[in-house]
């Protein structure tokens, strides 16, 4: 009877230590996502640069004059800079969209979307030693209104 008493304590003590993690880990995500977010809008370079891993590949497809399909690139370093001009900082405060939420974690990886104001952004982003970088994002305009 002991042993199964002190088997249920291993067990629950390791799963709650399993969900601190997780906690932990999700509130890392999503100030990684936030950083990436706020830093585009307030043209901070540094909070930008401090979310992203630095063979970020930010991929999307638009659509040229005659409608087909165009893909578009962006590395890590053309977003710092973009950051860095101060293009997020054109949108007005109230208008500033940065809705995080946490789509999947398994491990050290996570999908994450973020709602902006004028797009909408899928992340990959990995726990690379020890912090959460997003490697990879996907994204699309808002249909204009």
């Amino acid at each position: 009877m002991r042993k199964l008493i002190v088997i249920g304590l291993l067990i629950g003590i390791f799963s709650i230590a399993g969900l601190a993690q997780n906690d932990a880990d999700r509130a890392a995500i999503t100030a990684t996502a936030l950083n990436y977010a706020e830093g585009w809008y307030e043209g901070n370079a540094e909070r930008m640069e401090s979310a992203l891993y630095p063979e970020l590949a930010k991929r999307m497809f638009s659509k040229d004059a005659n409608g087909r399909s165009v893909f578009n690139h962006i590395g890590a370093m053309r977003l710092v800079q973009a950051a860095r001009s101060g293009a997020g900082k054109r949108t007005p405060k109230e208008k500033q969209l940065k809705d995080v939420k946490i789509l999947d974690v398994f491990e050290n990886v996570a999908s994450v979307r973020v709602d902006m104001s004028d797009w909408i952004d899928y992340l990959h982003v990995a726990k690379v030693d020890g912090q959460w970088k997003i490697v990879n994002v996907l994204w699309e305009l808002r249909p204009k209104r």
